[in-house]
């Protein structure tokens, strides 16, 4: 289909869903569910309306785009202060729960596929690893739930993409470097270089910015309009500078939002207004191109063996490394069940996928590995999404502030 009327089709989804968007949540319908549908009937899969392919130009600006903009603000939306008065459970999931997930999952994917190299399973580890709290929603905003525990899922999803890139990156230049070999230090030299560069240059220009807009905002120097572009600015800003500097953007990106949102309260709401409007819109379409791209591309390779490992990744792959986390915090079982399950795996997924098609340029000997981060995708889309709603209710009948 020709490029306008691909924009036309996008368009006219938006603003379909966004008519109708609150009715459809009744029925506990959720904006990934239809963006992702949408672009399953567009695509090869079903009515071939939409071909694109998934190193194609657009889907690489808009990846990009996406993840730049979600790693700034899942950054700047982290209050330290008042993490510090409850870090518990945050913490445990991140640093305890995240890195047994990661192993188990790993260990689990060499048993299911005995085939694959063991540096591509544990690759698929790291794209299953970040959470997506926004195909559950209303277990992060609905006040059913214990404040302590919204907060809790909404700082893990917001931090563990951060936390899991550095080390995504550092597997994929070793799968890069030499074919493969550990041994070879060019690796190691690039990572560094990568993760030191890209977070000294981000947490230097938040810092800047921050001090900036502060003294801006004193002297009522900005117009209002501009305080929602300014951190956007500052997030690209950020991510091409250390491009540039051979640093990764993406990291920069993640501490220029940590040091702008701790620096400066004020334009931490601006991006949080922000992620509620535009960047919301820019999700959406990403489902979308998931569906369009992820499904054609690796439908073909689909079996039951990765049916399988897509189910236990979404349950105990997760719901055990979450328990073990949690020992000792006298939460009942009920809310370590709860934790558990609402950890849907989404846009992080999708989009370090993307950004890993974009430097091997093919899903060639990766097919294994992209099937399942698509079928697991899938899944949680729809299963993460029609259970928010209901279990939101039957948790928080019981379980109150």
């Amino acid at each position: 289909m020709h490029g306008n009327m691909a924009i036309i089709i996008i368009t006219l989804v938006v603003l379909g869903y966004g008519y109708y968007s609150k009715y459809l949540l009744h029925f506990n319908i959720s904006g990934p569910m239809v963006f992702t549908s949408i672009g399953i009937l567009l695509s090869p899969v079903g009515f071939s309306l939409v071909d694109i392919n998934l190193n194609t130009e657009m889907v690489t600006i808009t990846a990009e785009i996406a993840l730049i903009i979600i790693l700034f603000s899942d950054a700047s939306s982290l209050n330290l202060e008042k993490l510090k008065a409850a870090w518990g459970i945050p913490f445990r999931l991140l640093f305890i729960g995240l890195p047994i997930t990661v192993i188990f999952a790993s260990v689990v994917a060499e048993v299911i596929f005995p085939q694959e190299s063991t540096i591509y399973l544990v690759l698929l580890a790291l794209l299953l690893a970040p959470t997506d709290a926004a195909l559950g929603k209303a277990v992060v905003s609905d006040k059913q739930i214990p404040q302590k525990i919204r907060a809790s899922i909404n700082v893990e999803s917001g931090l563990n993409d951060g936390i899991v890139l550095p080390v995504l990156l550092g597997v994929v230049a070793i799968i890069t470097s030499s074919n493969g070999d550990v041994q070879d230090p060019k690796w190691m030299i690039y990572i560094s270089q990568q993760v030191v560069f890209g977070a000294v240059i981000g947490a230097m220009i938040g810092y800047i910015n921050a001090i900036l807009a502060t003294k801006a905002i004193y002297k009522n120097f900005i117009e209002f309009s501009y305080k929602n572009l300014i951190p956007i600015a500052i997030a690209i800003f950020a991510y091409y500078t250390a491009e540039y500097f051979g640093g990764n953007g993406f990291i920069s990106a993640f501490f220029s939002g940590l040091f702008l949102g701790n620096f400066n309260k004020g334009l931490r709401e601006n991006v949080e207004n922000f992620v509620e409007s535009e960047s919301e819109l820019l999700i959406l379409i990403s489902f979308m191109v998931f569906g369009l791209t992820f499904i054609p591309a690796t439908i073909e390779f689909w079996d039951y063996k990765i049916l399988l490992y897509s189910l236990l990744s979404l349950t105990i792959l997760r719901m055990i490394p979450v328990a073990i986390s949690l020992i000792g915090t006298k939460l009942d079982f009920a809310t370590v069940l709860f934790i558990g399950w609402f950890g849907p795996r989404g846009i992080a997924s999708i989009l370090y996928v993307l950004m890993i098609v974009n430097q091997v340029s093919s899903i060639k000997t990766y097919e294994t590995i992209y099937a399942v981060v698509t079928v697991t995708v899938l899944l949680s889309v729809f299963l993460h999404g029609i259970s928010a709603g209901p279990l939101v209710n039957l948790y928080g009948k019981n379980h109150k502030d």
